[in-house]
Formats: structure tokens, C-alpha cells, sequence
């Protein structure tokens, strides 16, 4: 039984997003739906978008690829008319929130000609079970209303009342004749009185009822035809077999040949080839693979796990690799938990084997195969290609990295409240309550599921710590998990693994350049990975302190409500710099609560690029790096940057800053539109002031104007080796020189020239140079930092002008 119902109940939100099969119901308003009931959507006429062309019967039907996994659409056919399109839907996990913009339904046209007979409408249906069917009805006489619930009977003509339930003031009228069916032949009374008749759903009929002895109220097909009552008896049911027609999307490869590449398969021991066929038959099983005469062709190996009697299947790809065009990395690094709100609660979720749920594409996948060897050629050996991402192919990762992230762009879109950070094979969900957590973490692992991971409910963690990417998050701090410090060291491999582990946790833990330095010295020296290493004195105590900041420092997550600074640290050569965030308390309300939260740590190359850099230009590239990754992690800029800038004054003015600012060409460009204030005092923190304070000097020795001193000519020949300065005696008025025979280039004779000169004269003077490269370097001489060179010599001239200069 269907009863037809009111089609302007419905929200009218619904618009065609597309212009050809299937057409997609999209909302141009957000909904909530806080409760599991159905709602009624319908179609905007007004902007209804590109709406299927007439002539066709429609079949609604929810989208596999769009719709959320816990909203259910309710299949339909309506004759094409977007007026008449009424969608019903609801949520099985309220609450749940539908953005606007979301596809949550499609429309396809049926192949057969349009059935004009059919009018479309929304119908509530009522089952008929071996319960008999009553409903709920209102008479209403002249004002006066009686409710009764009475029996639906398809087999009555009319509608009947029993005498003991009509009221006695309604009047009543004898007509000729019997009635017939109801307990035998009873004479006939009828309403003399018109009765409304108004159902559960707000139905109306009028007709005038019989009134006869019976035992319950009988709705007969008199008031159902006014009501519009249907029976719908169903066609015998067909088992069918469905299936979801969807393309699992992937990126395709750019390959750098046409011809394909055949690396043979080397002889493998009776031990791993069982161990390689076990694993082959697994991968067949779980459908990671088929079976191919591809004319591509990759070595295949086994190695068993650490402590396991287990092994792992590998590929050797290298010159499958070399003719794959790279398609650069979707995330150049990990996202940085700093920027997770502090005290909102996480959740994250390990993917089990992320690669292996990944299709490749189908014009792809023939060109990983490979061939399983058999012993002494017994048989002829088996080949398989791969049919999802192999591991060892150099843009595995980016098209995992791809792939994962289109499955949660839905996600984001309807939990707009929630953090959602992406890494590989990892996913962590932030929001601000419990609630949206939920909400968020169960929209991430239906999408994922859906789209066929494997994902453990014991490795989904709830509660803090948590761990991620290394790291140990909690409600307010980030530390390294127990990072494994490598104290045995032998080889320069063992040195570079060392020091890439000591990078990772730099920026969580302040390990400083000048802490680092006597392990970052041992990778100076050859080239080959094998060369041999061994620890120093200086370099195991720079592991001590690493040991020391693992198990005493920290980061924290940052604070919504305060704006991001940045201070310069540290004392030449090793300067470093802070991302913090800072909340003003007075130090007697402090109570035990500490106004520094550190966000990252900022910090310079151990190897410069040039011979010579000046502090300015340290300064400079601090302030750089640090706006740079600021806007990176938060999309901003900082509010204040402390600079130690010298002063008397004890204030910087706009002046000052200006000279600063035009002494220093890299000084400009690191603050260009930096709106922000500069401060060259440092917060009342004893981080802050636990080392040597650096302090940038505005005043220069260098005159950038002619002095009324004494003036000294150098020059050099090439020729002769001679080092050359002259200088007229200002008490004899003669000239006086100095030779030297220099068996260096002429440009570092005459630097030997220059600092012959500063040792002479201690009191100010004028240097003429005819020679660029001498008078650059006498200009960057004053507190500058050198970089080793090769050349003894000329490093030597070098660090004693540094030295004559700056003191």
C-alpha cells in the first residue's frame, strides 16, 4: 500500500553538476542531519543546472564514488521532470555534516521509451504481514471531531462504522436495502451528513459511511480511492548478480622507451627459491599479482626478516626505474606536529600494506613482471606481473602519497572541523572535541575500507601518547620516540647514518651546529662510503649532550590563540634561531607554568658556500629560512623577530634599522615585507640566556669615505713573485716599501701585501688595491667567518686578516 504525500516538505537544495550520464545530484546548500530519520531533498528549479534531457524515465540511485559512506540514498524511477524529483535520505551515524557543493546522489536515464501513464510521487509503504492493516483516521461532522482506528479492507465497497462507535447526535438515515458480508444480511443506515475522513499522513475523502452492528470500523474502497490507496503486487523474484562498476583511479606512468627491458633472473638456493615460490602463491591468493607472458622482465629475491623465521619478497627495479620518467614528489616532507592546537585530542591510523591495495594501471602493470626460477631447469619457470604498486619502483610513493590523499579530500570536505595530517601510510585525525573526533575518525576509516586498506583496530591509537612518524605526541609536548644512538662507528656509512638520524630530531630538541660539529668533521675526507672512521674524543662528547637533550628537551604544539616569533641564538661561528609562540605572565603568577612554547628550532648548514661570511649575513639567512618555514607550518608571518643588534641606546629606531638595512644587501631581502616588529631584546627566559650572547654590531671599522690618514699602494707581479706595499712617511716625506717574494697567484701576493700592511700600521689608514678580488675581501674581513680552502696559504693571509681587522 502507497500513500502519496506532500512534495513541498522537501528542502528544494538540489542542482546537476555534470552535463552528460551519469548526471550528479549535487547540494547547493550544507545540510546537518543530527538524527537517523529520512529527509526529503528536491530540486532547485531555479538554478537546477544542466538537467537530463526530457523523454526519459530516470533511475535516482546513491554515487559509489561520491556519497558518504553513511548516507543512505533511496533508489527510485521518476518520469524526467526536476519539478517532480523528490530524493530521500538520511544518515546512519548521526550527526553529519554535508557541505555545500557535496555529489551525494546520480541520475541515469533508462534505455526504454517513457512511460506517460506513471505520475512520479514520494510514497510511504506499508508492508502487508499477518497482521491485519489498521490506520489511525479524524471524522470530522459539523465542527466536531471523533477519532478511530479502523481495519483497511480492500474486499469492502463501502466504508462502515459501528453503531456502538457513532455518536448518537450524528443523524442517521434508513436506506432500502440490506448490506451484505458484514456478520450476515443487516438493513442499511447511512450518515445523513457529508464526513470528512482524514488520514495518518493528512489524507482527506468525504463520503457518507453506513452505520451497522459490527464489531470494528471497516475502511472501505470508497474512502481509499479518494485517499489514493495502491496495491503493488510485486513480480516473482529473479536472483541476479550486482556489482559496483567503478574504476579504482590511478596515475599512469610516462615511460622513457618503447622497447621493453629484460633483466634475467639470477639462481636463487633451494631454501630461498621455497621461500620465493610461498610468497608467490601468497601474492596470487590476495590478488597482487597474475600471471603474464609479459615481454618485460625484473630479478626477484627473498630476505628473511630480522629475528623472524619469516621472509620479504623484493624486486630488483634499477633499470626498470631508469626509464620511468620521475614525477616529483606531491610532499616534499613530513607534515610537523607542531602545528596540531595543544590539549585537542588525536587519533591515528596505521595503513597495513599501503602499497599492495594501490592499482597500477593497466598499460603498466605488464612491465613488472617477473620469473620464478626453478632448480636445475626442471620445469619450465612461471612469470607474474604485478597488479598493484610494486615496491622498489621509484614513483611508488608518489602515487600512494596521491592516492590516499583523493580518498580523504571527501573526508576534509565534510569534517571541516577536524585536522586531517597525511604521511605515506599514515593518517592523524585532530578536532576539538570528542565528538568531532569521532565523527572524523569514522568518516577517514569507512572512506578507507571502502576503498579496500586493510587497517587494524588494535593499531588505531586513541589515547596519549601518541605516536607518529617517529615522534612521541602528547596533549602539550613533541618528543623523539627512544631514538637507538649509534656509538659503534666504523666507516663513513656508518657516519652518514648517524648524522641523518641527528638531523631528523634537530629541530624538536635544539641540537646546535656547535654541538654537532665533531661528528659533522668526520664526513670530510674520502669519498667512498666504505673509507674508515672512528670516533674522536670531542665527537663522543658531542654524543653525550645528544643523549643529555633527548631525555631533557622538548617541542610543544602550538597555542590558536598567540601569534609566532622568532629569535636569533648562539655565538659565531654557530648561530641558530627559535620559532616560539610566548604568553605574558607575570613571573609571581607563573606558578610553575612556563610562557615559552617552542615550535621549531631554526638552524644554518655546517658547510658555507662562500670563503667568507660576515654575521649580517648569518643574521640574514636565519631570518630567511625561519619566514620561510613559518609560512610553510602556518601561513603567516612572525609578529616580532629578536635580533641582538648592539646599542647603546638600549631601543633601535627606524633610522638605524634603515642604515642596517642599506649596509646589507642580503639583510633587505631576507625582511622584505616583513611588517612586523623588530626587537633587540630577549624574553626573561633561561633558555634564552644559558650561552654567550651574540650581538650585531651596527658600527663598521671600514670608512666607506676617503680618511685624512696615511695612504698605503699594494700591488703584486705575477712575474716576478713580488708582494709589493708603498706609503710616503709622513715625518721624512719620503717613500718607503715593503717586498716580499710571494710564490702564490698574483691576487694572493698582493693579499699578503694588505695584511703586511694592517700589521705595520695599527693606527687607521687608506688601502688602495688595483685588484677587485683584494678589495672585496679586505671589505668582508671584519668579524667575518672563514671556510676551509684547500690552498694553506691563502687560508692562513685569511684568518690573519679576520683577525687584524676585526680587533
Amino acid at each position: 500500500m502507497t500513500i502519496q504525500t506532500d512534495h513541498d516538505l522537501s528542502k528544494h537544495i538540489l542542482v546537476t553538476s555534470s552535463k552528460k550520464e551519469p548526471f550528479r545530484l549535487e547540494l547547493t546548500e550544507a545540510v546537518h542531519l543530527t538524527t537517523a530519520d529520512w529527509t526529503f531533498l528536491s530540486v532547485n528549479t531555479k538554478e537546477q543546472g544542466a538537467w537530463p534531457v526530457q523523454g526519459k524515465e530516470l533511475v535516482v540511485i546513491g554515487d559509489c564514488k561520491y556519497t558518504l559512506q553513511e548516507i543512505e540514498i533511496l533508489p527510485g524511477i521518476l518520469v524526467n521532470n526536476p519539478e517532480n524529483l523528490v530524493l530521500w535520505l538520511r544518515c546512519t551515524h548521526p550527526p553529519t555534516f554535508l557541505p555545500k557543493g557535496l555529489i551525494i546522489a546520480q541520475i541515469i536515464t533508462t534505455r526504454g521509451p517513457r512511460n506517460t501513464s506513471m505520475v512520479p510521487m514520494a510514497c510511504p509503504v506499508q508492508a502487508i504481514t499477518e497482521e491485519r492493516p489498521r490506520v489511525e483516521c479524524e471524522f470530522t461532522v459539523g465542527g466536531e471531531t471523533l477519532n478511530i482506528t479502523a481495519l483497511l479492507d480492500t474486499g469492502a465497497d463501502v466504508t462502515i462504522v459501528p453503531a456502538q462507535d457513532w455518536p448518537s447526535h450524528w443523524a442517521l438515515q434508513d436506506i432500502a436495502g440490506h448490506v451484505q458480508g458484514v456478520g450476515g444480511l443487516q438493513l442499511a443506515r447511512q450518515s445523513k451528513s457529508v464526513v470528512q475522513i482524514k488520514g495518518p499522513k493528512g489524507q482527506l475523502a468525504n463520503i457518507r459511511p453506513f452505520v451497522l452492528n459490527y464489531k470494528e470500523p471497516l475502511l472501505g474502497r470508497d474512502l481509499m480511492a479518494q485517499w489514493g490507496v495502491k496495491i503493488d503486487i510485486p513480480d516473482p523474484s529473479v536472483d541476479i548478480s550486482t556489482a559496483t562498476i567503478e574504476e579504482r583511479p590511478t596515475k599512469k606512468l610516462n615511460w622513457l622507451t618503447d622497447n621493453p627491458v629484460w633483466v634475467e633472473q639470477w639462481p636463487l638456493s633451494k631454501q630461498k627459491s621455497k621461500a620465493l615460490e610461498e610468497l608467490v602463491e601468497e601474492q596470487l591468493r590476495k590478488g597482487h599479482i597474475v600471471e603474464t607472458d609479459s615481454p618485460w622482465n625484473s630479478p626477484v629475491f627473498v630476505i628473511q626478516k630480522p629475528g623472524k623465521d619469516k621472509w620479504r619478497l623484493l624486486q630488483d627495479l634499477r633499470q626498470i626505474n631508469n626509464v620511468i620518467e620521475d614525477m616529483g614528489s606531491l610532499q616534499l616532507g613530513m607534515p610537523s606536529p607542531s602545528m596540531l592546537p595543544k590539549n585537542r585530542k588525536l587519533a591515528i591510523i596505521d595503513i597495513k600494506d599501503c602499497f599492495f591495495q594501490i592499482p597500477l594501471h593497466l598499460d603498466d602493470a605488464p612491465c613488472f613482471a617477473f620469473s620464478v626460477p626453478t632448480i636445475n631447469r626442471e620445469a619450465p619457470r612461471k612469470r607474474y606481473h604485478w597488479r598493484v604498486l610494486p615496491q622498489g619502483m621509484k614513483n611508488s610513493p608518489v602515487i600512494c602519497q596521491w592516492y590516499v590523499a583523493s580518498l580523504l579530500s571527501l573526508v576534509r570536505a565534510a569534517a571541516g572541523q577536524a585536522i586531517i595530517h597525511h604521511y605515506m601510510d599514515d593518517v592523524l585525525v585532530c578536532a576539538p572535541t570528542d565528538d568531532v573526533l569521532t565523527h572524523a575518525l569514522d568518516l577517514t576509516i569507512n572512506a578507507l575500507i571502502a576503498a579496500g586498506f586493510k587497517l587494524q583496530e588494535e593499531k588505531v591509537q586513541r589515547m596519549p601518547p601518541w605516536k607518529y612518524l617517529g615522534l612521541e605526541i602528547g596533549k602539550r609536548t613533541i618528543v623523539p620516540q627512544k631514538l637507538a644512538i649509534k656509538t659503534k662507528v666504523s666507516s663513513l656509512a656508518d657516519v652518514h647514518q648517524l648524522c641523518g638520524a641527528l638531523n631528523w630530531v634537530r629541530p624538536w630538541l635544539g641540537l646546535t651546529t656547535e654541538d654537532l660539529a665533531p661528528l659533522f668533521n668526520l664526513l670530510k675526507g674520502g669519498e667512498e662510503l666504505s673509507s674508515p672512521r672512528a670516533l674522536t674524543p670531542e665527537a663522543k662528547k658531542a654524543l653525550e649532550r645528544v643523549q643529555d637533550a633527548m631525555s631533557s628537551r622538548q617541542a610543544h604544539r602550538f597555542d590558536p590563540e598567540l601569534p609566532f616569533k622568532f629569535i636569533i641564538l648562539g655565538k659565531l661561528p654557530h648561530l641558530h634561531g627559535m620559532i616560539f609562540q610566548w604568553k605574558d605572565i607575570p613571573k609571581n603568577d607563573r606558578d610553575g607554568k612556563d610562557p615559552l612554547s617552542i615550535i621549531e628550532w631554526v638552524f644554518l648548514s655546517h658547510q658555507r658556500s662562500k670563503r667568507m661570511t660576515r654575521p649580517q649575513e648569518l643574521v640574514a639567512e636565519l631570518i630567511r629560512k625561519a619566514r620561510f618555514r613559518i609560512r610553510e607550518l602556518a601561513g603567516c608571518d612572525f609578529v616580532c623577530i629578536h635580533i641582538p643588534i648592539g646599542l647603546r641606546s638600549g631601543q633601535i629606531s627606524k633610522s638605524m634599522l634603515e642604515h642596517l638595512l642599506q649596509e646589507n644587501e642580503a639583510l633587505q631581502f631576507a625582511l622584505d615585507s616583513f611588517t612586523g616588529q623588530i626587537s633587540i631584546h630577549r624574553p626573561a627566559h633561561k633558555i634564552f640566556n644559558q650561552d654567550v650572547k651574540f650581538v650585531l654590531s651596527l658600527k663598521e671599522v671600514r670608512s666607506r669615505r676617503p680618511l685624512k690618514a696615511l695612504t698605503v699602494f699594494t700591488d703584486a707581479s705575477g712575474r716576478s713573485h713580488k708582494s709589493v706595499l708603498t706609503w710616503k712617511d709622513p715625518q721624512t716625506q719620503q717613500w718607503e716599501s715593503d717586498v716580499a717574494e710571494e710564490e702564490e697567484s698574483p691576487q694572493v701576493a698582493e693579499l699578503a701585501a694588505v695584511v703586511r700592511a694592517f700589521e705595520r700600521f695599527p693606527e687607521p689608514f687608506n688601502s688602495v688595491t688595483d685588484s677587485a678580488y683584494v678589495a672585496g675581501v679586505v671589505s668582508r674581513a671584519e668579524q667575518a667567518i672563514l671556510q676551509e680552502v684547500s690552498n694553506i696559504a691563502l687560508y692562513d693571509l685569511l684568518s690573519k686578516l679576520v683577525k687584524l681587522v676585526s680587533h
